[in-house]
Formats: structure tokens, C-alpha cells, sequence
């Protein structure tokens, strides 16, 4: 079974028909400025332009504060440009109301974060079910089949029944994948996944990336790692937030 064939009502509202045609996603002249206290601003992202097509694997690395995380964060509509455009599926996202922007972040988006962000209290089954039960649209009996399927991907299912403290990082790290793959999402957005694995557990989760792009998925990592960049298709070097050729 291929992980990303979803079901026709599954579809994210921000998805048109043109956008078949188009880039997946394509940002063109991303500026991102935080601003602090007393106005002073910090530039995070500066003109980027980026295109990334369906079923591509792209690392993105730099320098830390080069701008990686937010470029995901925004990839992912977790924050806004100051300016520029963000095309998803074709659409332009400035037009998307919140609940809009939710339902495409829901439906189209799996997230990978460094600090897992397990619910301490949720077992493991129930963290990977959680962000099903947000969406909407998903059987009971079929969320059921969705999250067995995602633990057992990751060799996890005969620890469903545990909470994350019982777990190690690896583990939890595991968890965190089954939970972004369960909703087979067309886009994988990875931050740093393997800054708090060991070297084995690393090896692996990067192994699993590469089979879910094959599958279908479209993968951005966000990585230091020399040898995690050499696995992608495409890699784009970030330097004070623009995105510069890298250094050889």
C-alpha cells in the first residue's frame, strides 16, 4: 500500500486543480522579520525564492541563525511572511482563512521536530491518534487502521500501550514519525531529526525518510549533517537567511 493515497474528501482546501500543474510549493521572495522589544528587528529570511516539486527530497543547511527553522516553520504556515508569496497546491496561502491555513496544515503537512513533542500524559497510540481526531472526516475504524499501520511502519506498535517517559529518545523520536505519517501527508517537513539520536537510531530514521519519499512523500530536512544532505535530491544552503550557493 502506498503511504500518500488518501481519499478524495481528503483533500486540503488550499489544493486547486491548476496547482496539479505547478510546483507543490513555491515561494518567491519570502522575507521573514521578527520584531522585539523596543522595535528592533531581526531578519530571519531575506527574498528566497524556492520552488519544490511533488515527490522531491531537499535537504536545507547553514550556519545556525541562518533563517532553517523558520523557513520550515513557514513552509509548514506555522508563521507568515513579513513578505513575499507562498504558493501551496497552487494556491496563493495569503488567501487562506485561519481555518483554512489549519485544515491544509492538518491535511497536508506532517512535522518532524528534534524535541519529539510528545504528549507526556497520552500513551503512545493516543499521541500518534491525537492530531486524526483534530482533523475530522476519519472514521474511528479507519484512524484505528491508520495509526496501527504508522507504529508498526516504525517497529513501535508493541510499545502502543506506553507513555513517552517509559521511552528512550530513539523511541520517542520513532513515535514522533508514526505521528506525522499516520495522516500520509504529501509533504514531510523534518527539523533536525536526528540532533538527539544516537548514531544507529539516526541511520534508521534517515533510512525510513528516504522509503517514505519513495513512497509518494515530498521530504525537506533541515540538517548539519554532511552525509544526511547527500541522501537528498536537491540541497539548498541557507547563509543570514538568503539562499546562497554552498561552500564546496
Amino acid at each position: 500500500m502506498a503511504w500518500w493515497r488518501r481519499s478524495r474528501d481528503e483533500s486540503s482546501s488550499a489544493a486547486t486543480a491548476a496547482g496539479a500543474d505547478l510546483p507543490l510549493i513555491r515561494l518567491e521572495g519570502i522575507t521573514k522579520i521578527f520584531r522585539g522589544d523596543a522595535d528592533e528587528e531581526t531578519r530571519a529570511l531575506s527574498d528566497v525564492t524556492v520552488d519544490i516539486n511533488r515527490g522531491e527530497y531537499i535537504s536545507v543547511s547553514g550556519p545556525s541563525g541562518c533563517g532553517k527553522s523558520t523557513f520550515l516553520s513557514i513552509l509548514a504556515l506555522l508563521e507568515t511572511p513579513t513578505s513575499g508569496r507562498y504558493w501551496l497546491n497552487g494556491r496563493d496561502t495569503a488567501t487562506l482563512s485561519p481555518a483554512e491555513r489549519a485544515r491544509a496544515r492538518s491535511l497536508d503537512v506532517g512535522l518532524i521536530f528534534q524535541s519529539f513533542n510528545l504528549i507526556g500524559d497520552m500513551s503512545v497510540y493516543e499521541n500518534v491518534e491525537y492530531p486524526l481526531t483534530l482533523r475530522g472526516g476519519v472514521s474511528p475504524s479507519e484512524r484505528e487502521a491508520r495509526v496501527k499501520a504508522a507504529l508498526e511502519r516504525v517497529g513501535m506498535l508493541p510499545r502502543a500501550r506506553q507513555r513517552p517517559g517509559q521511552l528512550s529518545g530513539g523511541h520517542q523520536q520513532l513515535v514522533a514519525v508514526a505521528r506525522a505519517i499516520a495522516g500520509r501527508p504529501p509533504i514531510l517537513l523534518a527539523d533536525e531529526p536526528t540532533g538527539n539520536l544516537d548514531s544507529k537510531s539516526g541511520e534508521a530514521l534517515m533510512q525510513m525518510l528516504g522509503e517514505l519519499q519513495a513512497d509518494g512523500a515530498t521530504v525537506c530536512l533541515a540538517t548539519h549533517n554532511p552525509q544526511h544532505i547527500a541522501r537528498a535530491g536537491r540541497h539548498i544552503y541557507l547563509f543570514d537567511g538568503r539562499v546562497e550557493a554552498a561552500p564546496v
